[in-house]
């Protein structure tokens, strides 16, 4: 087997990090790296970690606690190494994160997931046993992290998606057009949502960066939208395309041609 690693963009930021990529893929025995860049105005020590996390019906990735893991999941903590934990960078400083993986011969085929999880550790202040006339004051300091997955596949794995039952619908910040998506096969997929009017080649919106992983076979997916692009679509007949990424040939993984109203 052979190994790459894929980037589906070229980096995530949160407060002062930047991650890139944004998601590895390993097939084989090499390695890679993942490089962390502090582009804030202070020095900043960050702690990397790894997590098991799942994605529900929603599409959100859920946090689990490590004593209600399967298997597969501890078997793909221990399947990934890496190093340095813990960094501390000066600003505009970066740091490549080595990721490697342990020995998989007596592993079953199929794909194994981690979420390296990369997070700010805030500076120590000192206590001291001074008044407070005002009363107690209790400080904030928010902790930035960023996650992004670690995939392993092993053995010759394949899937296939379907979408279904699209329709106009509303959240918190205004329309989406929401669609049922499902997943059949040994591994994940992921990629770009089109969304374009018959014998038009420039979409009316992309929403890239869209996973259905292996624990769930359906999930629901939302594709934001503001109100003038919400009555472009609604009535008319449009195609909903499922792309591979753009550096993996964006190739169609499946399309669906409806009407909206």
């Amino acid at each position: 087997m052979g190994l790459f690693s894929v980037s589906t963009s070229p980096a995530s930021a949160q407060g002062d990090l930047l991650v890139a990529p944004t998601r590895v893929i390993l097939d084989g025995k090499r390695g890679t790296q993942v490089i962390l860049n502090n582009i804030g105005a202070e020095e900043t020590t960050y702690r990397i970690s790894l997590e098991i996390k799942r994605m529900n019906a929603d599409g959100r990735l859920e946090d689990i606690d490590p004593a209600g893991t399967t298997d597969a999941e501890k078997a793909a903590l221990n399947l990934v190494r890496y190093a340095p934990r813990r960094v501390t960078l000066p600003p505009n400083q970066p740091q490549s994160i080595r990721i490697g993986l342990n020995p998989a011969d007596t592993l079953p085929d199929g794909e194994y997931r981690v979420h390296m999880l990369f997070r700010s550790i805030p500076k120590s202040t000192p206590v001291t046993q001074e008044a407070q006339p005002e009363g107690l004051k209790i400080q904030l300091v928010p902790l930035y992290g960023i996650t992004i997955p670690i995939i392993v596949r092993k053995g010759e794995l394949s899937a296939t998606a379907a979408l279904a039952n699209a329709r106009l619908d509303r959240d918190e910040d205004g329309p989406v057009l929401a669609l049922d998506a499902t997943r059949k096969g040994s591994r994940s997929v992921y990629g770009e949502f089109r969304v374009s009017k018959p014998g038009q080649s420039k979409p009316i919106i992309v929403q890239k960066g869209i996973a259905i992983y292996p624990e769930i076979e359906k999930r629901k997916v939302e594709l934001p939208l503001n109100e003038e692009e919400a009555a472009v679509i609604r009535g008319g007949e449009i195609v909903i395309s499922y792309h591979d990424t753009p550096e993996n040939g964006g190739g169609l993984i499946t399309e669906l041609r409806t009407v909206v109203r």
